[in-house]
């Protein structure tokens, strides 16, 4: 018994699965969605006028769909524009369950492994995108210092941890451009343990250690 659907023709193709139509199944296809939606709407609305709502009809699906797999428009910007290849949640996470004590460690190994995984290219991509795309650095500081450092330096218990996190985010920041962008050996070519060694103790400090600030 054949079950294909007749070509234009008026003949059967029976080797031709059939596609489905409407809306799109919940998994991947809604996220990829979703990312293709982010993208045309940021690129006419830009990030402050562009809405969840507007990227979600775009998409054609529930807007609870954008909080599900990317946690809000931030987390969707940085995806879908930035193309950060990773969820600040889980980084968070991931970098912080050694305690307090390897922080700055976990951070470096983390960030350099993930980048150099993906060649350097999306670190470049994020660049290019900020210097064309005026809300990308306004976006790229929110996000670095609000989902990443900010809640990495609360675990610590440390003081003025929203200074800390900004002093983190100029290191990442600066060691991204150094490796990935202008390629200024041998930094650019260092192993990941030499990167580890030599900048994790000034992630460390700012994370942990007394910053010499009089307080009043």
């Amino acid at each position: 018994m054949t079950t294909a659907r007749e070509n234009g023709a008026g003949q059967q193709s029976p080797q031709s699965p059939s596609r489905r139509r409407g809306r799109r199944p919940a998994g991947e296809d809604t996220r990829a969605a979703l990312l293709e939606a982010a993208r045309a709407v940021f690129a006419e609305n830009g990030y402050h006028h562009a809405t969840v709502r507007t990227i979600a009809q775009r998409a054609g699906v529930d807007p609870a769909m954008v909080k599900h797999w990317f946690g809000g428009k931030e987390g969707l910007f940085t995806q879908a524009v930035l193309q950060v290849p990773f969820d600040f949640r889980d980084v968070v996470a991931d970098v912080t369950a050694d305690g307090p004590e390897r922080l700055g460690e976990n951070i470096v190994r983390r960030f350099v492994t993930t980048w150099d995984g993906a060649g350097g290219d999306r670190f470049v991509a994020l660049v290019r995108s900020i210097t064309t795309y005026a809300e990308a650095l306004d976006a790229l500081r929110d996000t670095l210092v609000n989902q990443l450092f900010t809640p990495i330096a609360q675990v610590t218990g440390s003081d003025r941890p929203d200074l800390r996190a900004s002093l983190c985010a100029t290191q990442v920041i600066g060691l991204g451009m150094s490796r990935y962008v202008a390629g200024i050996e041998p930094l650019a070519s260092a192993d990941v343990e030499t990167l580890v060694a030599t900048i994790a103790p000034t992630l460390q400090r700012y994370l942990t250690d007394d910053l010499g600030i009089a307080t009043d």
